[in-house]
């Protein structure tokens, strides 16, 4: 399978416990931003839930007390706050990247999201050429919104499009009509962002290859930069799943899902994008998503949000889940980390391993052992790395290669 939607999961892993007052080890401080430092930003709100979706939402009426809109950007703030006596003396830096993701965060006033940047800035200083994401839902953008949020500082935007295809977005449950996405990233456009993103999701029951030729069409037409393709992944506990369970849908095809990836890739690649991670492809370097690189080439990040994770100097941790516990741990003057975990020298490797490997630039094959290094030979001789690259010392993937990225992975760990 080429790609999988990823964004922040519904169940959270188990760990060691936090300090109530969110301290790390000294360890970890020494090493802040040696490999950059980001900020993402969890908003947990949507109007309506997706089929598909089993990310750390909540719609109003699943809220409860205890957490509400009108008082979140506050609430971020203190943890922000908290944050910046965590670092204490060890600052990061110029943020380089903000990502606000969801959720739905266009769901706040823009007046709250610039808020929460502007507090960013005053704790840390966004670096002068910071990358700044706010990802939405086509619903739930205006003109007026988009220049607001252009306006506060925000330069790039990522749309969930999903399908250009009616049926396609009746299944997967999304609220807005197959034309809003993009007309909404030419409103983007329209507003000054200088990079506008958006995502499909391929292999939904149901999907014909002309509904995502079509929705490939239209992505290239609306003038966007940069695109991010998933096949479909049916989690438990969602409607979704509950309906294959039942029969009334049937379950995702892998040769489906191979075969509109490759037709992304012939049709991207025909609009001038190239890939540079499995699953996204842009139009020039500059328009790639470096927050997202700053994942995949192992930075560190301070994630502000119910659910949310961090990564500081090998130390990993996620906040408590819910809005209401979240906000209640803040407001008592404690940590909303639930639980964290040190990365080991064998664990930060596979990890190098399987995101590095996902990427155009490769891995370096010294980052290999020799049982690795074998595995690397063995899917050269596959077809599944190039060997252009393969002489230069690195290990790229073929467009095959891309189709068996788990594989490949799996070959080259021990």
């Amino acid at each position: 399978m080429p790609g999988t939607l990823v964004a922040m999961p519904g169940v959270l892993p188990e760990g060691e416990p936090v300090p109530v007052d969110g301290s790390l080890p000294a360890t970890a401080l020494r090493e802040v931003g040696a490999r950059g430092f980001g900020v993402y930003v969890h908003v947990p709100f949507c109007a309506s839930r997706c089929g598909y979706c089993d990310f750390n939402t909540y719609t109003a009426a699943e809220l409860g007390g205890g957490a509400t809109r009108e008082e979140y950007a506050e609430t971020v703030l203190a943890e922000l706050r908290l944050a910046a006596r965590v670092l204490g003396d060890a600052p990061p830096g110029r943020v380089e990247t903000v990502f606000v993701g969801g959720g739905t965060p266009t769901l706040l006033p823009a007046d709250d999201l610039a808020r929460i940047l502007d507090g960013i800035d005053r704790t840390w200083g966004l670096a002068a050429d910071a990358e700044v994401t706010t990802e939405a839902n086509p619903e739930s953008v205006t003109p007026d919104s988009l220049k607001a949020l252009r306006a506060a500082g925000y330069t790039r935007i990522s749309l969930g499009m999903q399908s250009a295809a009616p049926g396609v977005l009746a299944v997967l449950d999304r609220r807005h009509s197959a034309g809003r996405a993009t007309a909404a990233a030419r409103e983007a456009r329209d507003a000054g962002f200088d990079h506008v993103n958006l995502d499909l999701i391929y292999g939904t029951p149901g999907e014909r290859p002309e509904d995502f030729a079509r929705s490939l069409d239209e992505v290239v037409a609306a003038g966007v930069d940069h695109v991010s393709a998933y096949a479909l992944i049916v989690e438990d506990g969602t409607r979704l799943a509950a309906r294959m369970r039942r029969g009334e849908l049937p379950y995702p095809d892998d040769d489906v899902a191979a075969d509109r990836y490759l037709a992304a890739e012939a049709a991207l690649g025909g609009a001038g994008f190239s890939w540079y991670e499995v699953s996204n492809w842009a139009r020039t370097p500059a328009a790639r998503c470096r927050h997202n690189l700053l994942y995949w080439t192992g930075g560190d990040w301070w994630g502000l949000g119910p659910g949310a994770h961090s990564h500081v100097g090998g130390v990993r941790w996620w906040n408590v889940k819910h809005p209401a516990a979240y906000a209640q741990r803040l407001a008592e003057g404690r940590s909303p980390g639930l639980a964290r975990e040190v990365l080991t020298p064998d664990e930060a490797h596979m990890e190098d391993v399987m995101l590095r490997l996902r990427l155009a630039s490769g891995l370096p094959l010294d980052a290999l052992d020799p049982a690795g290094r074998a595995g690397a030979e063995r899917a050269l001789a596959d077809g599944l790395l190039a060997p252009a690259e393969y002489a230069a010392g690195r290990a790229v993937l073929t467009l095959r290669g891309r189709l068996l990225a788990d594989a490949v992975v799996r070959d080259l760990l021990p």
